[in-house]
């Protein structure tokens, strides 16, 4: 005797800018085994307002209240709104597919929370590559992952650490390392910019030895992030190129789908590099 089909998993996605608006659209057009049943937004009218030609639009709650609807919780909010929705939906025990790596490395009590209450924290690659290689590289021993970070001077506008130091991108006319450090250091400095060396960090050798340089290029037009992994298993070098987000140009284009490839592999009978 066969069982019947199971019923969708019930997903939330808490914030609805660049990377939430993407994420809940693909969802309500339709992803296998999943089911958008709630977002969360700043300006509630204008999430409702946007939401109005999905085929089947769904309430804008409280962030608090995302868990309390949903199995899966998507994260795509603003860092200092990061806790307001992980405390919540690790909790609760909830599935949390989480873009905001960088401040779980500050909140790493959301990760032992999580083993008590059940819950799973998943972080997808974003507008990174070959963190399944990486993964399987520490299994066995790995001696050195450094990554250098190259972006367009006014994607990186706005970063704690060029504020506290002074420094000022504007009208400049060569690349300039503007960062050299730690991925833990840079999640710090960079909280929108660097989640993916966080990212990195956790599926190698930990932030504190995860090495980050950081260019400000103006010739760039693309995001660039270059990695270097040194193991017991392999030596390899990555590159990605990311298309900027129109609407942030802090965000890769790519870090969008990246979620949705995730949530998709949540339900997939098929699952390949994960």
């Amino acid at each position: 005797m066969t069982q019947g089909k199971q019923a969708p998993l019930r997903v939330a996605v808490g914030g609805f800018g660049a990377i939430g608006r993407q994420v809940a659209r693909a969802l309500d057009r339709g992803v296998p085994g999943l089911e958008l049943v709630a977002v969360s937004a700043r300006d509630r009218e204008a999430a409702a307002r946007r939401l109005s030609d999905f085929s089947r639009p769904v309430p804008v709650v409280a962030l608090a209240e995302l868990p309390e609807v949903s199995e899966v919780v998507v994260e795509c909010v603003p860092a200092a709104a990061f806790a307001d929705l992980a405390g919540p939906a690790v909790a609760a025990g909830r599935r949390l597919v989480t873009v905001s790596c960088g401040v779980l490395l500050r909140r790493w009590d959301l990760v032992e929370r999580a083993a008590e209450s059940g819950a799973q924290i998943i972080v997808p690659s974003g507008a990174l590559l070959g963190l399944d290689a990486v993964r399987a590289a520490a299994e066995g021993e790995i001696h050195a992952v450094r990554m250098v970070t190259r972006k367009p001077p006014a994607s990186l506008a706005g970063a704690p650490y060029l504020e506290e130091r002074g420094i000022d991108l504007a009208g400049l006319s060569e690349p300039r390392r503007i960062f050299q450090g730690t991925a833990r250091e840079g999640a710090v400095g960079f909280p929108a910019n660097v989640n993916v060396a966080a990212a990195l960090s956790l599926a190698g050798i930990g932030p504190d030895r995860t090495e980050l340089e950081i260019w400000a290029d103006p010739a760039l037009t693309r995001n660039t992030h270059r990695i270097r992994v040194e193991a017991d298993s392999a030596s390899f070098e990555m590159q990605i190129e990311n298309l900027p987000s129109e609407e942030n140009p802090r965000t890769g284009k790519i870090t969008a789908l990246s979620v949705i490839a995730t949530l998709r592999g949540l339900t997939a009978p098929l699952r390949v590099g994960a």
